[in-house]
């Protein structure tokens, strides 16, 4: 039985509102060209709130947000530059706090219509080089496509020789009712979790949409890993602070509006209910702050 293991929370709205320099579309990889000190100060926030799992600000380094030639010239320096700071915000903790390298959608969150397989390893094999000697685990996050998750996992596998934890997290649609919990892609959460399993993840998220919808993900992700006799593998969840996101959603236009009732409070009653379906992994996605994960750590 695992327990509860406390995330950190939303890195780029909570880097705007230190002051540091924000703007689309390079979003949160801007302040790690400019401003490295401040995603420090982010991360030892987040711990001082209770987080002992950090995540490199490496999410939005890829061309999608940097461009094709910021993209090329920088990438490595960046992404090195992402876990640095992560790793001396957790060396200058008083209790063990762990690094997550994160893993992000190489062409775009939320659309998975724009995936290239021919051109995701060539974006993601510096990423993942770059992090590979300096995280303790792999997170790979707000997944929307089945293809591209699988492809990212491989490339790890290839690269990382150390065997570290690898954990996905997908994103849910919840721009509108589905029949049964699912992908933004379409595919099914019954097909991602068996999927993970086969290839031998060591925890299943559900990040970047609004709580509401987690807690059924969660538990058919509880019910497929039994019937497949899977019980090492962790479950977990961080959501946003977003109202529904349409299909045509673009990461990089402009700043989405936060749900006003979100308070550290409410989400800690969606946190509870996650943690009584069986989630061991739980902390906050965009517009989720050091705040709501103080109260996450408080109780659970």
């Amino acid at each position: 039985m695992h327990s509860i293991t406390i995330l950190d929370g939303g890195m780029g709205r909570e880097l705007e509102r230190r002051g540091a320099p924000f703007k689309q579309p390079e979003w949160s990889a801007l302040a790690m060209m400019e401003a490295p000190e401040i995603v420090k100060d982010v991360h030892k926030a987040y711990i001082d709130a209770g987080s002992r799992v950090i995540t490199t600000n490496s999410y939005a380094l890829v061309p999608f947000h940097i461009g094709e030639e910021v993209f090329q010239q920088r990438v490595t320096e960046l992404v090195i530059e992402s876990a640095r700071v992560a790793r001396e915000a957790a060396e200058e903790a008083d209790e063990e706090v762990k690094v997550a390298g994160s893993l992000a959608p190489l062409f775009g969150s939320y659309r998975a219509d724009l995936y290239e397989a021919d051109r995701a390893e060539q974006i993601a094999r510096p990423i993942i080089e770059a992090l590979a000697p300096r995280v303790d685990l792999w997170l790979n996050e707000t997944q929307s496509l089945l293809a591209e998750t699988l492809q990212m996992k491989a490339l790890v596998d290839e690269i990382d020789g150390q065997s570290k934890p690898y954990w996905v997290s997908f994103t849910l649609e919840d721009s509108e009712a589905t029949d049964q919990p699912r992908l933004r892609s379409g595919e099914t959460v019954k097909e991602a979790v068996a999927a993970m399993a086969n290839v031998g993840v060591n925890g299943i998220l559900f990040n970047c949409c609004q709580p509401e919808i987690i807690a059924d993900a969660i538990q058919l992700s509880q019910d497929v890993l039994s019937a497949l006799h899977q019980d090492t593998i962790q479950l977990g969840a961080y959501a946003n602070a977003f109202p529904p996101q349409p299909k045509n959603a673009t990461a990089n236009d402009g700043l989405d509006e936060l749900r006003s009732d979100l308070t550290p409070d409410s989400y800690l009653v969606w946190a509870q209910r996650w943690k009584e379906q069986g989630a061991t992994l739980i902390g906050g996605c965009c517009g989720i702050g050091p705040e709501h994960i103080k109260a996450l750590s408080a109780h659970l």
